[in-house]
């Protein structure tokens, strides 16, 4: 079954560079579906996210992975 997430990202933003290297790294493509949103553009996102991002968000379970995280919290995350 493929897990959908959302990626909650800005341009320019260091940390979110990182965290995607983690995403690239660590989530198998069949099984993980993640759409990348830059909260830059949506104004309610923008004041959820903003001093947040990245945030990874589960869309079948709703939670939230908030930086700072690493591949095995990563992995946990992913696996629940």
């Amino acid at each position: 079954m493929m897990q959908k997430f959302v990626f909650f990202t800005t341009t320019g933003c260091h940390l979110c560079e990182l965290a995607e290297a983690l995403l690239v790294t660590n989530l198998n493509p069949e099984q993980h579906q993640v759409d990348v949103i830059d909260i830059a553009y949506n104004d309610q996102l923008l004041g959820c996210y903003g001093e947040k991002i990245p945030v990874i968000k589960n869309e079948d379970t709703s939670e939230e992975l908030f930086w700072p995280f690493d591949a095995e919290k990563l992995v946990k995350f992913v696996s629940l």
